[in-house]
């Protein structure tokens, strides 16, 4: 290893080590920016400058579309008009960009779903039949460059299973059921159990693991907020109350879960193989993407991470909507997506957007919020499910990383060429932002003009 390598190695051990965590019986919690104590290896209540925010980015995917005739959004800033299926974000007006006109050349004419899904992050060519092999998806460009900075390079969550076997225009159903992939031939691994990625947030393993989190820090707790301001006490206080409140819902669903690997046990199946709820998942989806969305915001305030992706639901996604009094499952329904049934569908998944959000911007963090040191990227593989048009992609970013990225913007690129509306020039202007800067990603070489 080279001098500096060694030297970048050491560093960011120094400052993992000087992180606040809180230790117990086999868990270690990390604790949001506190202003009177030591936080991201910098020591705040010294005269040095107060450190800047790192800047985060997280993705949201929603599979087969949108609502083309509910989408859509005019003016800007807190004048901004949103289409029915983006009223959701309308408490975000100012910290909003609605984007159209981009579009993934690669994956055009390459056939319906799996060849429009698998490259939507990293601008690749798919190969068709028994090899998987596409791009490194920009999420894990940037986990694989700024990851060394926190615990854990990247998050990567599901609410829904992936599929198995080939798609009729011969691509492999494992392009349908990821958009993170870690290199040209293997997508991360996603987690869709929200208990397990509880778990993970806290390095939750051995014997003690079904007991609480908190209780197993709470002494360590008391002892720091004897040494804090009474500032920080409020934030701190704030942060363990949403911590025990997310653990109580994650441990039902481990009760859940725990019964359902014995059931599929005593049936001689896996459990990959059942059906939700019988394979331990929720039954109810609002519960399980609320639950995933509250887990990326603990991961995010506390530094665990700063690049996350949430498959919200999959290509060819076989959800069920009866709380939306929609019949169809997701893929059908999205055949016919100018229907009140599939605009209410998608209102779902802007709310889950709007969550999230809300979520950040709820947290104090310097002289804003931790959305306001964020990028969430929102997108789908195509614009019109009944049509399966992804010749423009319907995109939408909540949050300024840091004031890099200006908002409370409608911005269309429809009639500004081939050349000048690629997605993975939006995808190099974002990594811009982040710190990360490269010559060419995907198929693009320039920027995203206006962005």
């Amino acid at each position: 290893m080279s001098n500096e390598n060694e030297e970048a190695t050491t560093k960011t051990k120094q400052a993992l080590s000087r992180r606040i965590l809180l230790r117990g019986a086999g868990v270690a919690m990390a604790l949001p920016w506190l202003e009177s104590a030591t936080a991201w290896g910098a020591p705040l209540a010294s005269k040095q400058t107060t450190p800047t925010p790192p800047k985060r980015f997280v993705v949201q995917f929603m599979g087969t579309g949108i609502s083309p005739n509910n989408w859509g959004a005019k003016g800007e800033g807190a004048q901004m008009e949103l289409g029915k299926c983006l009223a959701p974000l309308e408490p975000f007006k100012t910290k909003l960009n609605v984007i159209s006109g981009l579009f993934n050349k690669p994956s055009t004419g390459v056939g319906i779903h799996p060849g429009m899904t698998g490259g939507i992050l990293s601008g690749a060519a798919l190969t068709r039949g028994a090899v998987l092999h596409g791009g490194v998806s920009m999420d894990q460009v940037l986990a694989q460059r700024l990851g060394q900075d926190t615990v854990q390079p990247s998050l990567v969550l599901s609410c829904e299973k992936p599929l198995t076997g080939y798609h009729e225009s011969n691509f492999s159903m494992a392009y349908s059921s990821y958009i993170s992939w870690q290199d040209a031939d293997s997508p991360v691994p996603s987690e869709v159990y929200p208990s397990l990625a509880f778990d993970g947030l806290f390095d939750n393993n051995g014997s003690q693991r079904l007991e609480s989190v908190l209780d197993r820090v709470g002494s360590e707790a008391a002892s720091l907020r004897r040494k804090i301001s009474r500032e920080d006490r409020s934030k701190l206080d704030e942060y363990l109350n949403s911590v025990r409140e997310v653990e109580k819902r994650a441990q039902k669903l481990r009760t859940e879960m725990s019964k359902a690997a014995d059931n599929a046990r005593g049936k001689g199946k896996p459990l990959v193989a059942m059906k939700r709820p019988d394979d331990g998942l929720p039954e109810d989806l609002r519960e399980h993407m609320r639950l995933m969305c509250d887990i990326v915001a603990l991961a995010i305030q506390t530094d665990k991470t700063r690049i996350a992706s949430m498959l919200m639901c999959r290509d060819l996604s076989g959800l069920f909507y009866p709380f939306l009094n929609v019949n169809d499952g997701h893929h059908i329904a999205s055949h016919s997506d100018n229907s009140e049934g599939y605009q209410r569908i998608v209102h779902h998944y802007v709310t889950q957007l709007a969550y999230l959000a809300g979520k950040l911007d709820a947290m104090p963090e310097g002289q804003g919020t931790v959305l306001d040191n964020t990028c969430i990227l929102w997108l789908s593989n195509m614009y019109s499910g009944s049509s399966h048009d992804n010749t423009h992609l319907p995109i939408l970013t909540v949050g300024g990383m840091g004031g890099a990225l200006a908002t409370g913007r409608v911005l269309n690129y429809r009639d500004k060429g081939d050349g000048n509306r690629k997605v993975c020039s939006l995808y190099l202007s974002l990594m811009d932002r982040m710190g990360v800067k490269l010559e060419r990603f995907g198929d693009a070489d320039t920027r995203l003009a206006g962005i």
